[in-house]
């Protein structure tokens, strides 16, 4: 990764020229900004290779588009009596890239994970392209959320692995463990939706009038800038706030670069196999039957109340996709009574990538495993 700036400053000349002429100050400070922006037009076209996702991994078991990643231990703790001997299988959401959780190395919820004794795994979705546009909610759970496990439980020489689900995976991670408690020791859900009839967010109510059977059946793979351009709506001015406060950045280099990884994240979007995106607005954001336990996987029934083994549901303080309301209904309806929820400062992203949450979130997570560890 190297940044190549051209540190031209002319603030010294173009004061000496414009004087005590009238207007002086206001043409000072325009000519400030245009060099600043020049500077800035200059830095992004000579960015060469942000890294992200860096953390030494192998892939132990791939299908199509869909990898699975085993995390390697040499941040771990030394003492094998502080390490947790039951791995957990990370189960991220299919819109974005999981590397969102190990974004660079000092704010990588991987790393710290790690750090803190957890033996790490994690599935990356890839990129499907319309030859898996058939693919459906069963294929993601039953299919390849069950084969990881399966990987991740032979490697281990265990019959229940622990399972963290974020956003969307979490979901996923939800309905495997009902389906599947025989194989999931403790479960951990982060800013995850559950009960989709909150009428809080408004991602909620538009996926309520949404013609999904229109859009699905147009594109086949969802493409990215279609599902992009919701979240923005969510917050239109969000963005211009986040591109003014950049602008402030550049002659800061880590946080220049800071903020170009987290755009390249945001960018760097998958499209979403039709009929299983199908499914997930049918089925759960316009009729709910996760909550109703009528939600059909192939031939199984998802009933929330089979999770009997712990949970622990993180939400975020200021999340405005996933609305606390959608989030807490989970500890209601499981089945276990050793369940908890977990509030973490910060936005649905910031909770992965805020300085205040990286000091919280996996510490939190890995002492909550260490208590429940029993291989």
């Amino acid at each position: 990764m190297s940044t190549s700036r051209h540190n031209t400053n002319t603030s010294d000349s173009q004061a000496s020229a414009y004087g005590n002429a009238p207007g002086a100050e206001a043409l000072q400070t325009m000519a400030n900004v245009h060099a600043k922006l020049m500077r800035s037009l200059s830095a992004l076209q000579e960015v060469k290779g942000v890294e992200v996702g860096t953390s030494d991994k192998e892939c132990v078991w791939e299908d199509g588009h869909v990898r699975l990643y085993h995390f390697t231990h040499k941040a771990q703790k030394t003492d094998e009596q502080e390490r947790v001997r039951i791995p957990v299988l990370i189960v991220y959401a299919l819109v974005n890239r999981p590397y969102m959780l190990d974004l660079q190395p000092d704010r990588s919820v991987v790393q710290q994970l790690l750090a803190n004794g957890l033996d790490v795994y994690m599935i990356d979705w890839g990129y499907p392209t319309r030859f898996e546009h058939h693919l459906t909610l069963d294929d993601y759970v039953s299919g390849f959320i069950d084969d990881c496990a399966n990987v991740v439980r032979k490697q281990a020489g265990l019959q229940k692995i622990n399972l963290l689900g974020v956003c969307q995976g979490g979901t996923f991670a939800t309905i495997y463990a009902a389906l599947f408690p025989n194989k999931v020791q403790n479960l951990i859900t982060i800013a995850t939706p559950i009960d989709f009839s909150v009428k809080d967010g408004l991602l909620f109510q538009w996926a309520k009038d949404l013609n999904v059977n229109a859009v699905v059946d147009s594109y086949g793979v969802v493409p990215p800038d279609f599902l992009n351009a919701g979240f923005v709506m969510l917050k239109p001015f969000a963005r211009l706030q986040k591109y003014m406060g950049a602008f402030q950045t550049l002659d800061d280099d880590t946080k220049f670069l800071n903020f170009l990884r987290m755009e390249q994240w945001i960018f760097d979007s998958p499209g979403q196999p039709g009929e299983c995106y199908r499914q997930f607005i049918t089925d759960l954001y316009q009729e709910n039957k996760l909550i109703k336990g009528t939600l059909r996987l192939g031939k199984k029934t998802v009933h929330l109340k089979n999770i009997t083994m712990p949970l622990m549901n993180i939400f975020a303080s200021d999340d405005h996709i996933v609305p606390h309301s959608a989030t807490k209904a989970l500890n209601k309806f499981v089945g276990t009574k050793d369940n908890v929820l977990y509030e973490i400062p910060g936005g649905h992203i910031g909770i992965f990538v805020g300085s205040k949450a990286q000091k919280e979130l996996a510490p939190a997570i890995a002492a909550w495993f260490s208590k429940r560890d029993k291989a």
